[in-house]
């Protein structure tokens, strides 16, 4: 899809604070509020905004311990992919999962109040997913960026 620089600022500023209200952005673009109305609604109707939510503050949800643990499952046919795709999305300390190429199958990211917590993720959830050969994690020292900004 292409936008114009109005769309472009436009998308920028929702996904600065989706909250602001379109009499506020029609007072940072110079248009009316009817147009930011409709240029929003396109802009949702056409799947460019594919939804609204509301970003967690990690330390005071004690979720503040983030992981990345790289998985290599046993063999790489069809059912065993999409069993493990399937079991990981029912694992809420779970954020992301990438399948990715390389050395290792999947990438997930994992969110738990400390190593306790990850620890019993790691014995009685992770672990019993089928397939799984076997798991490297590496754990964050401090968060250098995390945005989920996307420029245009």
């Amino acid at each position: 899809m292409n936008f114009d620089e109005t769309d472009k600022k436009l998308l920028s500023f929702l996904q600065e604070d989706c909250k602001q209200t379109t009499k506020e952005l029609s007072y940072k673009l110079g248009l009316s509020v009817t147009a930011i109305y409709e240029r929003i609604r396109k802009l949702e109707s056409s799947g460019v905004i594919s939804k609204y939510v509301a970003i967690l503050d990690k330390q005071k949800i004690d979720r503040n311990f983030i992981i990345l643990c790289h998985i290599k499952l046993t063999q790489h046919k069809k059912e065993y992919i999409l069993q493990f795709e399937k079991e990981v999305m029912n694992l809420e300390e779970v954020t992301e999962c990438f399948h990715v190429s390389g050395d290792y199958d999947y990438i997930i990211k994992i969110g738990v109040k400390d190593m306790d917590d990850y620890r019993n993720f790691m014995l009685t959830k992770l672990t019993t997913l089928q397939h799984i050969a076997s798991t490297h994690s590496s754990f964050m020292i401090s968060e250098v960026k995390n945005t989920t900004a996307i420029v245009l």
